[in-house]
């Protein structure tokens, strides 16, 4: 039985020495006997998800997985490929059991894949791999069908934007079909900017060529003749791929001047973002790609009819694009038996925080967040109390544990002041502070705006200064309702959805975690032990068992105390990093209220 070994070569695990990794297994295999048995293939593969076990190396059709594989277990790997696995790369369940397949790995055994369906599985720089798993038939079907009955087929299925606004792309789709104003344009939103998110990254390192059947379809839908793909200048890995994926289809006649021989034809171009966030939205996007400076404008018309050179343009962002084979080969019917009853299919998250299980996922719409976090993330890491979940980046809504139970999709995290975004989902325990996560998502959008409008501008920077007193312990009275204010000045006169969505995350922590803004306000004291300036740490000598962990992992040097005996903490060299508590296995060093506080 031929094998062939699939190696995470995404962006996570190449940092952990994936390619070093698959080198070793090419060279334990051009020098072992086994070789001459079985014909062994490596293949370096998009992102696996489970990013914080990579390198991970699968070998099928046998489906067994490693995880955290260095250089130095290729040859034990090699030599095992039809015999006894190598049981310590083996992932353990929560019950301690060695498994073999993904399948029987609990992050993977609860998710649903439908856009990541190739991605693992398939070499993202090899055309034939994606062939061979059914890639273009979609194409090759919305060949022979009309322009209106693709959209009436994307406007069945209900999919709705990934990028977070979650406007039916069915109707987008027709609004430009329907102008008859020629050029138009279609472009791929791959300027993911929000921290902890990298969704679309893995997409299109994983499966570029399901991204671009998406976008050709597209074209032929609205008659456009000319596409963009707008990827963040920092994401190589991404740009490369699709770069080859182009040259590769165009190469393969599948695009270019004649899309497989049809007589339509598109052209496709990469074009780097500079890393600007305000890009992300739509018309900033495209004055970036006309080379203006990135700068929303007011919508007075939609981009369907007056976008990019102010002609007829759709925009979808890389996981809208990347579901749209699915839907033209299976149906939109088909589409919508999975999801909620207004977020049709699945999305994919990038679960991290404080969670076991963190990385890339994908369920069906109308999941709970409890399911997420409990099911697929294993819970919260060391078993502490989950406090918050973020959700939908920047300008999402911090979900307290309270209401873990709330279904995943637009409508329902929109009516408790969240956001899907784009899906970033970062799980906080109860050591993390509510308001320094505020100031921190409005410190970094207010270094994102690009101060077009005045709202934006102004209003970012207030809530920010209000933010760093209350948790610097200058907060006083009246802060909260000025915060409220700023907050409904911002989302009734911004000029784009930055502005509009910027005070979700204040919101959130006013409306559910209230106590712990007037436990800083009012008695100068930081509950989580997160603001240095409000925060003492003290060591309990009945708990301290001397291990010294503290002691060397204070920066200061405030940490006294001998091996085997109660430490000590020199609060007068203390800075309240809180490093000393991160490293205590004994739960021996808490958080307690900084006696002089500014």
């Amino acid at each position: 039985m031929n094998r062939t070994v699939l190696v995470c070569c995404g962006t996570g695990c190449i940092a952990n020495g994936s390619l070093e990794v698959a080198e070793a297994l090419r060279r334990a295999i051009s020098e072992t006997k086994t070789h001459a048995i079985v014909e062994t293939v490596i293949k370096q593969t998009g992102c696996n998800g489970f990013c914080e076990n990579g390198p991970i190396v699968r070998i099928m059709p046998d489906d067994i997985s490693y995880y955290k594989v260095k250089p130095k277990n290729a040859r034990d790997i090699v030599n095992s490929i039809g015999e006894k696995p190598v049981e310590q790369l083996l992932y353990k369940n929560d019950e301690g059991t060695p498994v073999l397949s993904q399948m029987e790995n609990p992050f993977y055994m609860s998710q649903h894949k439908t856009v990541l369906r190739n991605i693992g599985e398939i070499d993202p720089g090899n055309l034939s791999d994606y062939l061979a798993r059914g890639g273009y038939s979609a194409l090759k079907k919305a060949l022979f069908m009309t322009p209106d009955a693709i959209i009436r087929e994307v406007e069945s299925s209900g999919l709705r934007g990934r990028g977070g606004a979650g406007f039916p792309t069915g109707r987008k789709w027709r609004t430009a079909a329907g102008f008859e104003a020629l050029p138009k344009y279609v472009i791929c939103n791959g300027d993911e900017g929000d921290p902890g998110a990298f969704m679309d990254r893995s997409i299109l390192e994983g499966d570029p060529h399901s991204v671009l059947e998406g976008i050709i379809i597209c074209a032929l839908s609205i008659g456009a003749l000319e596409g963009f793909l707008y990827i963040r200048d920092e994401y190589v890995l991404a740009r490369k791929y699709v770069q080859k994926a182009i040259h590769d289809a165009e190469s393969a006649g599948i695009l270019g001047g004649s899309i497989m021989g049809s007589g339509k034809r598109l052209n496709l171009s990469v074009v780097r973002g500079g890393g600007a966030f305000i890009c992300g939205e739509s018309t900033a996007l495209m004055a970036s790609i006309e080379g203006r400076v990135g700068e929303p404008r007011a919508k007075y018309a939609r981009s369907a009819q007056r976008g990019l050179w102010n002609q007829p343009t759709v925009l979808n962002n890389v996981e809208t694009f990347a579901n749209i084979p699915i839907i033209i080969n299976n149906s939109g019917e088909n589409f919508t038996k999975i999801g909620a009853e207004n977020s049709k299919g699945t999305k994919v998250f990038a679960l991290v925080g404080k969670v076991r299980r963190s990385g890339l996922v994908e369920v069906p719409m109308g999941v709970s967040l409890r399911y997420l976090v409990n099911n697929i993330g294993g819970g919260v890491i060391d078993g502490r109390p989950l406090k918050a979940v973020q959700i939908g980046g920047p300008s999402g809504g911090c979900i307290p544990e309270a209401m873990l139970d709330l279904p995943v999709d637009f409508d329902s995290l929109t009516n408790y002041g969240a956001m899907m975004g784009s899906g970033g989902m970062i799980v906080m325990d109860d050591r993390s502070c509510m308001v320094e996560v505020a100031r921190y998502y409005v410190n970094f959008l207010a270094e994102e705006s690009c101060g077009k409008c005045t709202p934006c501008r102004e209003g970012l920077r207030q809530m920010l200064a209000i933010l760093t007193d209350i948790c610097e312990g200058r907060g006083k009275e009246g802060d909260l309702e000025l915060l409220e204010e700023i907050s409904r000045a911002l989302i009734g006169a911004s000029l784009c959805a930055l502005g509009k969505s910027a005070p979700n995350p204040v919101m959130t922590g006013i409306r559910y975690f209230r106590d712990e803004y007037i436990a800083h306000i009012m008695e100068k004291h930081c509950p989580a032990g997160v603001c240095a300036a409000l925060t003492a740490f003290e060591i309990d000598a009945s708990v301290c068992v001397g291990c010294t962990n503290c002691k060397r992992a204070c920066p200061t040097g405030a940490v006294t105390g001998e091996v085997k005996s109660a430490h000590n903490i020199n609060q007068a060299a203390c800075v309240a990093c809180g490093a000393c508590r991160e490293v205590c296995r004994f739960g021996a060093v808490r958080a307690i209220k900084r006696r002089f506080a500014v």
